[in-house]
């Protein structure tokens, strides 16, 4: 043992204890929500399968763009949307829900001549006249009173339902006081209901009572504007730009009677 190596020798003694300090790992994030993938119903995705003229992988290419041209129109990305159905538009022409979209994106984008092309084929495709209204508004748009008249006999005659027969009368009627036809517009709407008082209107009630108030205001008829932009205030204080129509008309907004009235409101409360 004497003549070993360590013989005689004794390790050095540990000057000072060094504490490990592990980094601290703080709070563990949560994990980021997965993005829910979006898809096309399996119906639209199926006819454009049926449609589409090519190969597999060009098929498949085009369901993934309408994919992302519904979801940008979602998003309110319209210029995208567009020039994303477009191209689908044009390799598969017959397939309806491509052209709604397309003409919808369209419409948004204030691209009115590509509006009317893709939403009346649409509407050559199914026979549903939902867009015929955009349509005569994008013939408004361009000044073409003629098409817009047209357009609306060809809607009164496919049987709407009430709230498209509605917006395509509003928008007949905003192209009669375009051409200062202030008589005709105002009968339109009259006989449409747009003079009814109502406790719980709808919706296109209120598209009403706005659209006349418009007119009548356009045609130098404070009185009756002040009346029916007040109704809308009432039923829809938020509802487009009626408040401030209201104040330029030199009235407020009329507070809400809980109460049951036993008589039409009248016209001069709002005067």
């Amino acid at each position: 043992m004497a003549v070993t190596p360590s013989a005689g020798r004794t390790p050095d003694p540990l000057s000072q204890w060094v504490e490990e300090v592990r980094p601290d790992r703080g709070v563990v994030p949560a994990k980021a929500k997965v993005k829910v993938k979006y898809a096309l119903p399996g119906d639209v995705a199926s006819d454009i399968r049926k449609a589409f003229i090519g190969t597999a992988y060009a098929r498949e290419k085009a369901v993934m763009t309408l994919t992302r041209a519904a979801e940008a129109y979602d998003r309110k990305r319209y210029e995208e949307a567009l020039r994303l159905g477009r191209s689908v538009a044009d390799a598969v022409p017959g397939v309806a829900p491509v052209r709604e979209l397309t003409g919808l994106a369209a419409y948004r984008a204030e691209r009115w001549s590509m509006a009317k092309i893709h939403l009346r084929s649409h509407f050559a495709i199914t026979g549903d006249p939902e867009h015929l209204p955009l349509v005569m508004d994008c013939e408004r748009a361009g000044h073409r009173y003629r098409a817009v008249e047209k357009t609306f006999g060809e809607l009164e005659a496919s049987e709407p339902t009430a709230e498209v027969l509605v917006e395509g009368r509003i928008v007949m009627a905003g192209a009669w006081a375009d051409q200062e036809r202030y008589e005709d517009a105002i009968q339109l709407l009259t006989k449409a209901g747009a003079t009814k008082q109502l406790r719980n209107p709808s919706y296109r009630h209120v598209r009403l009572w706005y659209a006349l108030a418009d007119i009548f205001d356009r045609a130098g008829d404070a009185v009756s504007a002040r009346e029916l932009f007040a109704r809308v205030v009432l039923a829809e204080p938020e509802a487009y730009d009626a408040q401030a129509r209201l104040a330029e008309l030199g009235s407020s907004a009329p507070r809400k009677n809980r109460k049951r009235r036993a008589t039409p409101v009248s016209k001069k409360k709002f005067d």
